[in-house]
């Protein structure tokens, strides 16, 4: 009996334990402005999720805080997670989104890079990506034969090291041995849009569907831009006869870097970080508040009006994939080093 009244005690303890945190934090971001700072330029594909949620997110959060977007492009988003890791108070008052490819670029030792991936404090993503290469169908090559047998080189935007716009290329060129030229250092894909538009670049590879759908929605509809790829390691109901990348693989070498350098960072893409050393019950009740925010229903309806999907990878998720990144086989880290230099 005794035993009984020490569980029950115990479980009473931790419900007021955990009431008095909420209050605490409660009290904390009462009144207050959480910054979400995106790594990329507005309009594009993760100015564009960022937004969405900002609009819901709040009212989740104990206190019900004030929430701002703030846009700071620049290399790839290497810039905002350098600040987020650096400059950014950890406070939990500023959550950084920026291209999760940049962990492969720290494990490669990417000159620039001045934050260890292992110490964010991850609050979650709401999709894992589906890349895709989408080029106009002004450039002539509207299918994967057509590219395969270009006769000059394809050009490709892309953003910069880390982005997958900017890496999957690479891997896709020394991979299959495509005729494509990466051309790198736009700010965001919407200025990669842009471009494309123009006539200046054919298209892009590691462009998220979700993103393409969202921002390009008429030209997709209107078939001024074709999907001529996937880069998933299963193929997407909603692209059906459009080949995957794996299937033209020929060697088990270059299965490992479409693998390695591809397919394993698809849950990596899109995270939503703290500062490292942000308090513990702030981060708590920011990754409740995400994962709530990905279950709301005025939100999900908002994403779908704006056809953004929805798929959230939980905290502890993205922190797993992140640790075993860091495992990859010395062989295949030379190799992608080499691919990716």
């Amino acid at each position: 009996m005794k035993s009984v009244f020490s569980f029950v005690a115990l479980l009473i303890g931790l419900a007021i334990a955990s009431d008095e945190a909420r209050a605490s934090t409660h009290d904390f971001y009462k009144g207050k402005t959480v910054r979400i700072v995106v790594g990329f330029s507005a309009g594009g594909g993760f100015d564009t999720y960022t937004r969405a949620i900002a609009r819901h997110f709040g009212r989740h959060i104990p206190g019900n805080p004030t929430i701002i977007v703030e846009n700071m492009p620049g290399a790839g988003s290497l810039i905002s997670a350098n600040h987020l890791y650096k400059v950014a108070q950890p406070d939990g008052l500023t959550i950084g989104h920026f291209i999760g490819g940049l962990f492969l670029q720290q494990l490669l030792g990417r000159q620039g890079v001045e934050f260890d991936a292992r110490k964010f404090e991850y609050v979650g993503a709401p999709v894992k990506d589906s890349p895709v290469c989408v080029l106009t169908k002004a450039s002539g090559v509207t299918s994967m034969e057509k590219l395969i047998a270009a006769k000059t080189p394809v050009k490709l935007g892309g953003t910069g090291p880390g982005d997958p716009t900017n890496d999957h290329p690479k891997i896709l060129k020394a991979a299959l041995d495509l005729p494509i030229q990466l051309v790198s250092g736009y700010k965001g894909t919407a200025d990669v849009r842009l471009a494309a538009e123009s006539g200046e670049v054919a298209g892009s590879c590691g462009w998220n569907w979700f993103s393409v759908k969202a921002v390009w929605t008429k030209a997709v509809e209107s078939g001024a831009v074709v999907v001529v790829l996937q880069m998933m390691p299963k193929p997407r109901r909603d692209l059906a006869g459009v080949p995957l990348a794996i299937n033209f693989a020929k060697t088990d070498q270059a299965r490992q870097l479409l693998q390695a350098g591809i397919h394993d960072m698809s849950a990596l893409i899109r995270p939503f970080t703290l500062p490292p050393g942000t308090p513990k019950d702030r981060v708590a009740a920011v990754r409740k508040a995400f994962m709530d925010t990905m279950r709301d229903a005025e939100f999900l309806a908002d994403a779908k009006k704006s056809n953004l999907e929805i798929d959230p990878v939980p905290a502890e998720e993205l922190a797993k994939t992140v640790a075993g990144l860091f495992e990859l086989k010395p062989v295949i880290v030379g190799n992608l080093k080499e691919i990716l230099k």
